[in-house]
C-alpha cells in the first residue's frame, strides 16, 4: 500500500480508534488492487473471504434472482463495505463491481474478527457501523414505501445537490438506469417522474440536471432527517454514497 493511502483508510470510522499496533497488522495483511470498469469483485453466495476497502474510484453493488437484476447501492471511497459478512464468516448477499477504475484494499476475514474479539475500540466501532448501516437501510425502505416516484426523485435530486455542492447545476452520479434501480423504479418510471418534475423547476439534458428553483422542488418532495438524513457516522467521517 502507497504511504499515502494509510491515513485515508485510518480515518475511517471502522479503524480511527483501534490499537495502533492491530492497525498495522491489519495493514500488512492487507491486499491493494486496481481494476478496471465493470470488474466483479464478489459473487453474490459466494463466502466472506475479505473485507473490502475502496480506496479511490466507485463500487456497484447489486444483486439478482431469477433472470432479474437490480442495483443496491453505489458506493464512494473512502468506504469499507460487505461488513456483515465478513463478522458472520457468511455467504455475500450481493455482488459487487467495480463501477468506476478502482483501487481497492482487501482485508482477510481472520485478520478482522481476530481484532474484533481482541481490540474494544474496533469492536465498538463495528457496532456502530452496523447500527448506522442499519438505520440507513430503514430510511431507504421508508422512501420507497411512503412516497410516489415523482417525489423519491425530487429527494434524490436535492440531497445529490448538496452532497455535490451546488443546488441548481450538477451531473448524475450514474446512469439512469442505475438510479432507478436505486430508487425502486423502472426506466420508464423514471423517465415519467423526470416529465413530472419539469413544472417544479427540473430540467434534465443527458446526465446533467438544472433545477431552476430549489424552494420550488424541496416544496413538493417535503424533505425529512427522517428519511433523507445522512446518519452521522458516515457525515462524520466523510463516507459517502450515492445510494438513496
Amino acid at each position: 500500500m502507497r504511504p499515502e493511502d494509510i491515513p485515508v483508510v485510518r480515518n475511517l470510522p471502522l479503524f480511527a480508534d483501534m490499537d495502533d499496533r492491530r492497525f498495522d497488522e491489519l495493514v500488512k495483511a492487507a491486499l491493494l488492487q486496481t481494476f478496471p470498469p465493470q470488474v466483479d469483485l464478489i459473487r453474490e453466495g459466494d463466502p466472506a473471504d475479505f473485507l473490502y476497502v475502496l480506496v479511490e474510484g466507485a463500487v456497484e453493488l447489486y444483486a439478482g434472482h431469477n433472470g432479474r437484476e437490480t442495483t443496491m447501492a453505489v458506493i464512494e471511497p473512502t468506504s469499507a463495505f460487505i461488513l456483515a459478512a465478513v463478522l458472520n464468516d457468511a455467504v455475500f448477499l450481493m455482488s459487487a463491481r467495480t463501477f468506476l477504475p478502482s483501487r481497492v484494499m482487501m482485508i482477510p476475514n481472520e485478520h478482522i474478527r481476530r481484532c474484533f474479539a481482541e481490540d474494544k475500540a474496533f469492536a465498538a466501532a463495528v457496532v456502530a457501523e452496523l447500527s448506522q448501516a442499519y438505520r440507513q437501510l430503514v430510511k431507504q425502505h421508508k422512501e420507497i414505501k411512503l412516497r410516489l416516484a415523482a417525489e423519491r426523485l425530487a429527494n434524490y435530486l436535492l440531497r445529490q445537490s448538496q452532497a455535490r455542492g451546488d443546488p441548481t447545476h450538477f451531473k448524475l452520479p450514474a446512469g439512469k438506469g442505475t438510479i432507478a434501480a436505486l430508487l425502486g423504479m423502472t426506466p420508464e418510471n423514471l423517465s415519467r417522474a423526470f416529465g413530472a418534475l419539469s413544472a417544479y423547476g427540473v430540467r434534465v439534458r443527458g446526465g446533467s440536471i438544472h433545477i431552476d428553483d430549489a424552494a420550488l422542488l424541496a416544496d413538493f418532495a417535503k424533505p425529512t432527517p427522517l428519511i433523507d438524513g445522512v446518519e452521522e457516522i458516515y457525515e462524520r467521517r466523510g463516507v459517502k454514497s450515492i445510494g438513496p
